[in-house]
């Protein structure tokens, strides 16, 4: 959630331009809200696969968008993005784990 959080606040802080700014907010802003999700679910594999999913897009955006000039926009975006995936990947085992009954023995 912290990663989409602060790719989505980048553009206030770093020169953009148009593209810069929709790839990085909206991206970042689906990032945060699939966090919210996994937060919500635990056992939520899928909202781990759309962590990695969006990272991925993240990485991407500066050479498909065409900011990869702007060397703020485009190093947020290449880590964000880097870190979304690591994030995302890692955790699939602990989301299995829990949404095979792991927190249920919790209770």
């Amino acid at each position: 959630m912290v990663i989409g959080v602060l790719a989505a606040l980048s553009p206030l802080v770093f020169t953009v331009d148009a593209a810069a700014v929709w790839a990085l907010v909206v991206l970042g802003v689906l990032l945060a809200a699939s966090g919210l999700w996994s937060l919500a679910a635990p056992g939520s594999v899928a909202s781990e696969y759309v962590h990695a999913v969006l990272g991925v897009l993240l990485f991407i955006s500066p050479w498909v968008l065409g900011y990869s000039d702007l060397l703020g926009a485009s190093w947020t975006s290449w880590v964000a993005g880097v870190l979304a995936v690591v994030v995302g990947l890692t955790a699939i085992p602990a989301a299995q784990h829990n949404h095979q009954g792991g927190l249920t023995a919790q209770h």
